[in-house]
């Protein structure tokens, strides 16, 4: 069940996940969930939900993950690197991506996430590594 202020929140830091109609799940430290409905508009051939669209989801809550765990004095995230392999096909439904930090560094921070169609199948393994970005000067 989606989390309304952190969907709001989200929502706010990456107007993209508006526009794809990404929910946010679940929004700590420790775990980041976002999730999407399938849809035509959303789809390439024969009605699979675009492979760009998962990765899109995927990198999504994994910027999030990152970003609750800015060391101090960071400003923000970047993904630097993002490796996906995908598994399965997404005709209905709806997708979910959970993120879990592997990595919490002082200049980069890794992320692992796995994207889930509604019955629970892996669809997709995204590993991906954030750059923690400061201020200049």
């Amino acid at each position: 069940m989606a989390d309304l202020e952190a969907t709001r929140v989200v929502r706010e830091l990456m107007p993209l996940a508006a526009t794809l109609g990404i929910e946010t799940d679940a929004y700590t430290a420790d775990e980041v969930v976002m999730s999407l409905a399938w849809a035509p508009s959303l789809c390439t051939a024969a009605g699979i939900l675009h492979g760009g669209v998962l990765m899109a989801l995927a990198d999504s809550a994994g910027a999030a993950c990152a970003l609750l765990n800015l060391p101090e004095g960071a400003i923000g995230t970047t993904t630097i690197e993002s490796k996906t392999n995908f598994f399965g096909a997404v005709r209905g439904g709806s997708v979910s991506a959970t993120s879990t930090p592997l990595h919490r560094g002082a200049t980069t921070i890794a992320v692992e996430t796995s994207v889930r169609d509604a019955g629970g199948k892996l669809v997709a393994k995204v590993t991906q590594t954030q750059l923690v970005l400061r201020p200049k000067g």
